[in-house]
């Protein structure tokens, strides 16, 4: 095919409506696709797999808030400010930052949410007595979701 008619071709394409053009000439066979339309379909194939990876871990936190739900009017709840793994501890089989009962204090470190292979301490954000923790340990965890209940 002759370049002049491939560049004309390419020229209608881009100005028209038109998302994709295929056309053959004897033995000779072009497709012109416009870029759009295939990012377009990127997009929607990228939001597709997302709620699919996050189906599996809404049930389990759909447990735990039910619990939490009741604890609300005895103390102040600790959110999780991102999503991740849930750790108690700084490293396997070292003791737990905090457990049921101590003391802490605004600023203290009362546990470690891993996202995206980096270690993020989270704080308490009041001063108190730790009446319950809402996660297990290694357990996934959502944005917003309950940790632990502070009175």
């Amino acid at each position: 095919m002759d370049l002049r008619k491939l560049k004309t071709l390419i020229d209608l394409v881009a100005e028209s409506g038109v998302s994709e053009l295929e056309v053959t000439e004897g033995e000779d066979k072009v497709r012109i696709v416009k870029n759009p339309a295939p990012v377009a379909a990127q997009t929607q194939t990228v939001y597709a797999p997302a709620p699919v990876a996050a189906a599996p871990v809404a049930p389990a936190p759909a447990a735990a808030p039910a619990p939490a739900a009741e604890e609300v009017p005895a103390g102040h709840i600790v959110k999780s400010p991102m999503v991740g793994t849930f750790y108690r501890s700084p490293t396997p089989g070292a003791e737990s930052f905090v457990k049921i009962g101590d003391t802490v204090k605004e600023g203290q470190t009362l546990c470690i949410i891993e996202a995206m292979k980096l270690l993020n301490e989270i704080e308490s954000d009041k001063s108190g007595v730790v009446k319950e923790i809402l996660c297990e340990n290694g357990q996934g965890v959502e944005f917003g979701q309950p940790l632990f209940v502070i009175a």
